[in-house]
């Protein structure tokens, strides 16, 4: 046994000496291969660039014959050519009548071709092309003239600017793994035009072939003789050379017949890294292969000593098994019992409001004719029911929480609308009660979040609706929301905190308090309706969301809950742009609470505008009349409402001694604004609920501007009165809508119900018929963006002049634009605003 062993070694070893033997000369040969291959897919990468650059061009010349003969069939051509708007690859258009050595540009300026050269440029499909230039932008740009052909005879010249960058968003990002270099170069001047994305490390418009040669120390004669033919003769060239002490393959490709050329190298390296991974593949493979066949001689030798071991692992594990089981049969009659536990307590706490259900409705039909009595107990009657489904609901959440089909939901949402929520429902309760609800915002530095606004809805309602339950009346009531330290600047981290005075918690009920089903039981509290479920819900909601939630109370003395959560900050948190679009870069917060300037201050850091404070009226006044004879004064002025010393409206009044009445003066109120009640308040002057946040701030902003607006606009009118519109619109509701909205402003329309129609419609109209098209996007047959383009292609004068408003539901930005790109020419969003209708059709009908 022993010499057959040996024999059978001796074997692998030969086996193995001859298998590695062969895969070595099969990885040299593929190497040798993969490399020829490589040059290969080399030049055909180099072939793609070449046909991508020069279909570019022959679309541009296609597109600006296409043009020319729109040009042609203006009955003022150079009006025409001065309403063209430029695009992101064509930078000018500019047009010179026969006979004129100057012409008109769409840039407004006088155009002359005596600054283009397009004896060297060479032809592209008929259509001159320049010379490479740097335009006045000081970008590499080069322009395309053709004739403008009108009844047989030419009447002008039609030139076109185009910049190399726009041929980048058409080529590779980089080939090789990047590791490639790549210019464009004008063959005339022998300058590089463009170095598109991902090619090498250096910029193009900073160097010519020259700099490249000395740059790469490329200096033999008899190279440079060559690369001379092939600038010459428009012939492409692959040669090797040292690249920074790197082998590499050069280049010169020829495009457009010799106009410009590709430039650049790649290293060897990178051209055989493809035969390197394969023959390492394939090294792997046979190792692998080597090591399982090793392997199974080994199992061979041991087969029986590991049979003996197998058959003791298997009598392990079906002893394992059966201790399993056992388990298993315990865990189930736990499960059992607390199935049962749950079932009694739920039967309880269901039969309780269910008996007064049932009780009242057998004493309301005896006394069905005592409306007094009919009305109080369908009063309790609706209490029990809504006590009823309060439970079912509660048993429903821990339900799908406790098996896992809770999925939250990451939303954009604001601090500002979570605080209004909250506060629009818990505000009423504590009045009820005749409590004080307080709210506080303090050093949180991003208002828009992202998150589960509706889970977080439940968190603080169940924490707040339990503070109101819990304490009695005349209570206080303190919801906090602070800003903590953040651990990345990409969350923002807050703490939660409600806190009450009311009747507080022993210490043995603390333990189980977020225990489902569990409420504290004494002679004040019994009295309370309750499930016993919102503290295990919202328990389980602020660990779903990877928060923590803690509670510190005492008998007597009230309880505080302190929840703390982190949110990830959107990256449009900004909105620097309506700032400077309404012209608000300074304003002043009058406040004695430093709190409340310093959050103001911070919050509006963050979009650009500066903030000045102010501990009091008369500190305020320096500061305004100090600002008022500078260059830039305040903008809009914030007054905390409770000042001391002095009444908000009275400062109000010495703050309209030195600024203009046109500056917005905003009084900060407590959140509900009883402050102010029913008091009439100056124009320009308006109310902003506490706690101070950016988004409310702009809110009301527009809110003052819209309504400034309004009552310009009433003065100025803006009736439709004797218009008449063709309506796409295949919903019959949206379409009576329409048309009585339409009524009302004294204009009428003719519905269709699809795109199909609206174009046949159209077409069979006389020109004027119709005023305007109110076109839907989502309808059957043709849809609204396709019925567009048809209306727009139709061969009469109108089909491109008539406006067309798209109405749709679809209100995102991504759809505005589709619409636009179709042909329409402005979108309102349903449902429908009729200011906002008005406005438009006024904007785009004479």
């Amino acid at each position: 046994m022993k010499n057959k062993g040996t024999s059978l070694l001796f074997s692998i070893i030969i086996v193995f000496s001859i298998l590695g033997g062969v895969v070595f000369s099969v990885s040299q040969k593929i190497s040798r291969e993969m490399s020829d291959s490589a040059i290969q897919n080399l030049s055909e990468s180099l072939d793609l660039i070449e046909c991508t650059i020069e279909a570019i061009l022959k679309n541009e010349a296609e597109f600006q014959k296409l043009i020319a003969q729109e040009t042609a069939n203006e009955e003022n051509p150079e009006e025409y050519i001065r309403s063209y708007e430029k695009n992101q690859t064509m930078v000018k258009i500019s047009l010179i009548m026969s006979g004129k050595t100057e012409g008109v540009s769409n840039t407004g300026e006088v155009f002359s071709e005596g600054e283009l050269e397009f004896s060297a440029g060479g032809l592209e499909d008929g259509v001159q092309v320049s010379q490479s230039y740097l335009n006045y932008m000081g970008a590499w740009a080069y322009s395309m003239k053709c004739p403008v052909i009108k009844d047989g005879r030419e009447i002008a010249a039609l030139y076109i600017e185009y910049i190399y960058d726009s041929l980048d968003k058409s080529l590779p990002d980089g080939f090789y793994n990047k590791k490639a270099m790549l210019y464009i170069m004008d063959a005339q001047t022998e300058r590089f035009v463009l170095k598109p994305k991902g090619m090498g490390k250096r910029s193009a418009g900073h160097l010519n072939l020259a700099d490249f040669y000395r740059a790469n120390d490329i200096q033999e004669q008899g190279l440079r003789t060559e690369v001379e033919k092939c600038l010459e003769t428009g012939k492409n060239m692959l040669f090797y050379h040292n690249i920074r002490d790197v082998k590499a393959l050069n280049y010169m490709w020829s495009v457009n017949g010799g106009k410009i050329f590709l430039i650049g190298y790649v290293p060897l390296e990178a051209i055989q890294q493809e035969g390197r991974t394969v023959n390492q593949n394939v090294l792997v493979v046979v190792s692998v292969m080597l090591i399982a066949f090793l392997l199974c001689c080994i199992l061979y030798y041991f087969n029986q000593r590991e049979q003996n071991k197998s058959r003791k692992e298997r009598e392990a594990e079906r002893e394992i098994h059966n201790r399993q089981l056992a388990e298993a049969l315990q865990a189930a009659q736990i499960a059992n019992n607390s199935k049962t536990m749950f079932l009694s307590n739920m039967s309880h706490d269901i039969r309780t409001p269910m008996n007064a259900v049932l009780g009242f409705t057998t004493l309301l039909a005896q006394e069905a004719e005592n409306p007094a009595k009919v009305r109080e107990y369908t009063k309790k009657i609706m209490a029990s029911g809504q006590h009823l489904l309060s439970l079912i609901n509660d048993i429903l959440d821990v339900s799908k929480i406790e098996s896992g089909k809770v999925v939250l939901t990451y939303e954009k949402f604001t601090l500002n609308a979570l605080v209004l929520s909250v506060d629009t429902i818990i505000q009423p309760m504590a009045k009820a009660k005749k409590q004080n609800f307080y709210v506080e915002v303090i050093g949180v530095k991003h208002e828009y979040l992202l998150g589960d606004e509706m889970r977080m809805n439940q968190i603080l309602i169940n924490l707040l609706s339990n503070a109101v339950k819990y304490t009695p009346e005349g209570g206080n009531i303190w919801f906090r929301i602070l800003g903590i330290k953040q651990r990345s600047s990409q969350y923002e981290r807050i703490r939660i905190e409600v806190q009450d005075d009311g009747y507080g918690m022993t210490p043995e009920y603390l333990e189980t308090i977020f225990d489902a089903f569990t409420r504290a039981e004494n002679s004040t509290t019994n009295k309370v309706q309750g499930t016993g479920l919102g503290m295990a819900i919202t328990k389980n909601i602020v660990e779903l969301m990877g928060g923590t939630i803690e509670v510190y109370s005492e008998v007597g003395k009230g309880s505080l809950f302190r929840v703390e959560l982190e949110f990830r900050i959107p990256e449009d948190q900004a909105d620097v742009q309506f700032w400077k679009q309404n012209g608000i870069g300074r304003i002043l917060a009058v406040s004695g609470e430093e709190q409340i300037c310093g959050n103001i201050r911070m919050l509006m850091r963050d979009v650009g505008v500066l903030t000045d404070i102010a501990s009091d009226m008369e500190e305020a006044m320096q500061q305004i009349r100090h600002s008022s004879g500078a260059e830039k004064s305040y903008d809009i002025i914030l007054i905390d409402w409770n000042m001391p010393g002095i009444s908000a409206l009275q400062a109000a009044e010495q703050v309209r001694e030195v600024l203009s009445d046109e500056i917005f003066i905003l009084f900060l109120t407590a959140h509900d604004g009883n402050e102010i009640g029913e008091m009439h308040l100056a124009d320009n002057t308006g109310i902003l609920a506490k706690p101070f946040f950016v988004s409310a701030f702009r809110e009301k902003i527009l809110e003052m501007q819209t309504a400034s607006k309004e009552e310009a606009g009433a003065e100025n009118g803006s009736s439709l009165e004797g218009m008449h519109f063709l309506a796409a619109e295949d919903n019959e509701i949206n379409a009576e809508i329409l048309e009585e909205l339409l009524d009302m402003e004294g204009a009428d329309c003719e519905i269709v119900e699809n795109g199909q129609l609206a174009v046949e419609r159209f077409e069979r109209s006389a020109e004027g018929e119709f005023d305007a098209i109110l076109m839907d996007v989502q309808m059957p047959v043709m849809n609204g963006h396709d019925a567009t383009k048809e209306i727009r292609a139709l061969k009469r004068s109108d089909a491109t002049k008539i406006p067309i408003i798209a109405m749709t539901a679809n209100a995102f930005a991504e759809d505005e634009k589709a619409a636009l790109d179709a042909g329409m020419n402005a979108h309102v969003a349903k449902p429908l605003d009729i200011d906002l209708l008005k406005k438009v059709i006024k904007q785009y009908t004479k």
